[in-house]
């Protein structure tokens, strides 16, 4: 992998890393103020229980992608995993706005974000499979 890969797909996944690390705490702390602003509803009893579990999940994967050098390789499980959570879960958010008609102020950024976050991974990945391709 070139040192520029490198560069990039790190400081990708430590951005990527960030923003589960903030959103995991704020689910684990109030899970009926993420889910207001993402969905536009309420949520309450065992809502709140499985809000705080995917609080400690988001964390759990944002300290797993933590900046690293082994972490950062595209070939890393941290990197493949942090790439298929975006992936994922921007289609769903996507899912939830247009079929579920859900939506909170934070919907459509909240898929934008992880979509961007999805794709440029996806773009560092494929870009170290060329560069791979060209050598051999």
């Amino acid at each position: 992998m070139s040192e520029t890969n490198l560069t990039t797909s790190g400081k990708i996944l430590a951005f990527a890393a960030v923003v589960e690390v903030g959103t995991g705490l704020v689910l684990m702390i109030d899970p009926a103020i993420v889910v207001k602003l993402l969905l536009g509803a309420e949520v309450s009893g065992a809502g709140i229980l499985l809000g705080r579990c995917f609080g400690v999940a988001l964390l759990a994967l944002g300290v797993a992608c933590w900046p690293g050098r082994q972490r950062a390789e595209t070939a890393s499980p941290a990197f493949r995993g942090m790439l298929i959570y975006n992936a994922l879960i921007a289609l769903y958010l996507a899912y939830l706005g247009t079929v579920g008609h859900l939506g909170g102020l934070l919907l459509w950024p909240g898929v934008a974000l992880h979509a961007v976050v999805a794709l440029l991974l996806g773009w560092t990945w494929r870009a170290e499979q060329r560069a791979k391709a060209a050598n051999t």
